[in-house]
């Protein structure tokens, strides 16, 4: 499980600090964990993570990897907001099978279990997460979600992790103009994968570039595809790619 970092924000600026920054609407945080993004002016990809109300202040769940840059962004839309914003010293639980006391529902889908913030280290139930996110195409921080992500081609509508009533946040302009301008050419899809190819390797329909492909298991795969090269059998390394959805 990748690592996670549990960030708490408190003051009373927090709700709409965040309202005015992040793609879903906070108001869903009285009914649960809330799954959003933050994006650059351009529209593209900063970082994921879910947010929990706890009292009066928010926790924030986000990839330890991220997690430094990301704070550093925050504080620099901060100005003169009263927000502070520290670490929390509580680690997420995870898993599928039955969910301790305090632990909320995974908002991108019901087979991602629960998740939960805790004292204790960070665990899991042994769940093959990648198995999960491959059958319901649902992108991982640092792997499918990269700083040339647009939310829309990652699939952030069907994941609950964008709001189109919500009013301006950052990046608004140029994702609410991908949902209701244009169709998307590019995006992330379920393939059939024959052989393994690694993380990032190039795909190839009829010799020309058609996309990337990323996590596999079980013979199934997530790609960025060109979709109107994703057509037939395409190559990614040694392996034999097929768009199924």
């Amino acid at each position: 499980m990748p690592n996670r970092r549990i960030l708490r924000l408190s003051g009373s600026d927090t709700d709409s600090f965040l309202q005015g920054l992040v793609t879903n609407d906070i108001a869903g945080l009285d009914n649960g964990l809330v799954y959003a993004a933050l994006l650059t002016p351009q529209g593209k990809y900063l970082a994921d993570f879910f947010l929990k109300r706890d009292g009066d202040s928010i926790l924030l769940d986000v990839a330890d990897e991220i997690a430094d840059g990301f704070v550093k962004r925050l504080s620099m839309y901060k100005l003169r907001a009263d927000v502070a914003i520290e670490d929390s010293g509580l680690n997420l639980q995870r898993g599928t099978g039955p969910a301790p006391d305090g632990a909320l529902p995974d908002p991108r889908h019901t087979d991602m279990g629960w998740r939960a913030y805790t004292p204790e280290g960070e665990t899991d139930d042994g769940t093959d997460w990648d198995a999960i996110r491959v059958q319901h195409c649902i992108p991982e921080t640092g792997i499918e979600l990269t700083p040339d992500s647009y939310i829309l081609e990652s699939g952030f509508e069907a994941l609950n992790g964008v709001d189109f009533k919500k009013g301006c946040y950052v990046g608004q302009e140029v994702t609410a103009r991908m949902k209701h301008k244009t169709e998307l050419r590019k995006g992330l899809r379920s393939v059939s994968v024959e052989g393994s190819a690694p993380v990032g390797t190039e795909i190839l329909s009829g010799g020309k570039p058609a996309g990337t492909l990323f996590t596999q298991s079980n013979g199934q795969g997530i790609a960025y595809l060109r979709l109107d090269r994703a057509t037939g059998e395409m190559q990614a390394d040694g392996a034999t790619v097929i768009l199924t959805t």
